[in-house]
């Protein structure tokens, strides 16, 4: 059965061309279904024979290469377990799990080490979701999605962020409360009456291209029925449904040691990618790789951004705070009156940036503090009576919003930041689904050239979803990869 309707996408990646597991997740819904993308390895251990780990600590994970020094990836509270949590599983209302394992002998190979690439999710792969299907996108610094209405540029950036937020730890049903609506509309349930659908991506960095793909069945239940990640041709991990009666998923994963595979259950609502870190000790050589490829594609995936500027939410003064910018923006003068105190040079940059898209003449971006203890933001205007912000258009706000989130990084940013890895080993990913939503040509111009600068550092990147106008300009500014979903 094939879990969206169809038949399997078989391709190759354009990061990886010969791996042959950069194909989606084969249908893995059926009981009887083997792990995606193995086969049945000489001396592999059962799930009875898998030892748990010595002592009640979390094992130690390693990042970003075998050879780098021991950190974490710091995987959200919700995914993360007590002591012992080896062999317990991540949620306390959930039985009893044991641990899974991965697949393959090590085989020698020379191995290109790049300890100062930060992981960045290259390619996003739509093999059945929604309307997109058998789609792979290159993805650059500044990549902006473009086409008509209906052919699927918020759904193309829903699945980054679905990605992103499965490697955060948010269980399944947080990610995708509609996902029935997601199946392709050509996928046949099966006798069972199961559909779902696919995505995966690519994440370079330090271990090269690493591929993750993953399976979801939506009806008659949503699970996670299956899923990959891949490392130079070999399976690093693999997930598929054993039991349907069960909320788990059996996993295996790459050990190279005296087992060369430890399998085990893992819950079937959870990214088994992410959960990684807390389970494998990294001790062997097989180990150390599936550590160091996990932990990089958590890293490069957890780092992203979904900026929704909304006007409206954004005029009124508002009470100060820790000054971190939320998704719809709407606590702009709050953030402002954190950069205004905490970050004068990057203020002054953005008060530069706002003359380009604003209005008449602006000497600077001030915050008021008010009587009844908010504050409010306006544009100084240079021996002119000042402009409070919750008079500027909204395509003014729209700019605003979104130039302060290029020119900030997480610490000013509402989102769930990798404490443990340094901010120089992490690459922000900025996404912005109608990017020049009420811009003129001369805003969504003077973004572009902000986003363009801003990402040849490699610190930040965007993708976002433009209209035809924008999309024309952006062919002709360089650094900027345009995909038209149209074509």
């Amino acid at each position: 059965m094939d879990l969206t309707g169809g038949p399997a996408l078989a391709r190759t990646s354009k990061n990886h061309p010969s791996d042959p597991a950069s194909a989606p997740v084969p249908d893995p819904a059926s009981a009887s279904a083997s792990v995606p993308g193995s086969a049945s390895v000489p001396g592999a251990a059962s799930p009875s024979d898998a030892a748990p780990p010595a002592g009640p600590r979390v094992p130690e994970a390693r990042y970003p290469a075998a050879s780098a020094p021991a950190r974490r990836t710091g995987v959200p509270s919700r995914t993360a377990a007590p002591a012992g949590a080896g062999t317990s599983p991540p949620r306390a209302s959930r039985p009893r799990a044991s641990v899974p394992e991965a697949r393959g002998p090590v085989a020698p190979e020379a191995r290109e080490e790049r300890p100062d690439a930060r992981p960045t999710v290259t390619e996003l792969r739509l093999s059945a979701f929604a309307g997109h299907r058998s789609a792979a996108h290159a993805l650059g610094p500044v990549t902006l999605f473009t086409g008509p209405s209906g052919s699927g540029k918020t759904t193309t950036l829903r699945a980054y962020e679905a990605l992103a937020r499965l490697c955060a730890g948010d269980p399944l049903d947080e990610v995708f409360p509609d996902a029935a609506d997601l199946v392709p509309e050509r996928a046949r349930p099966d006798a069972q009456g199961r559909r779902g659908f696919r995505i995966g991506c690519t994440v370079d960095g330090p271990c090269g291209p690493v591929l993750l793909d993953l399976a979801v069945q939506a009806e008659p239940r949503l699970r996670i029925v299956g899923e990959r990640l891949t490392a130079r041709g070999r399976t690093l991990l693999a997930t598929a449904l054993r039991d349907p009666g069960r909320s788990t998923v059996q996993a295996e994963w790459h050990t190279a040691g005296t087992t060369p595979v430890t399998r085990a259950p893992f819950p079937d609502d959870l990214l088994g990618t992410a959960l990684l870190p807390l389970r494998v000790a990294g001790r062997t050589p097989g180990q150390l790789e599936v550590l160091a490829a996990a932990e990089q594609v958590v890293v490069g995936l957890r780092s992203a951004f979904a900026c929704d500027p909304r006007p409206e939410r954004m005029r009124a003064p508002v009470p100060p705070g820790e000054g971190r910018l939320r998704r719809d923006c709407a606590n702009l003068a709050e953030v402002l009156h954190r950069t205004h105190n905490d970050c004068p040079r990057r203020h002054h940059r953005l008060a530069t940036v706002a003359g380009a898209g604003c209005a008449g003449t602006v000497a600077g971006l001030g915050v008021r503090e008010l009587r009844e203890g908010t504050v409010r933001a306006v544009l100084e205007r240079g021996g002119r009576p000042e402009t409070p912000l919750g008079r500027l258009g909204d395509g003014e706000l729209r700019y605003l919003a979104l130039a302060l989130t290029l020119l900030t990084g997480p610490g000013v940013l509402e989102m769930d930041r990798i404490a443990e890895v340094p901010d120089a080993m992490q690459s922000l990913t900025l996404l912005a689904d109608g990017l020049d939503r009420g811009l003129d040509r001369r805003q969504s111009g003077e973004l572009l050239r902000l986003a363009v600068e801003i990402a040849g550092d490699g610190h930040i990147r965007l993708a976002g979803a433009v209209g035809d106008r924008t999309a024309a300009e952006a062919r002709r500014t360089p650094g900027v990869t345009v995909v038209d979903l149209s074509a």
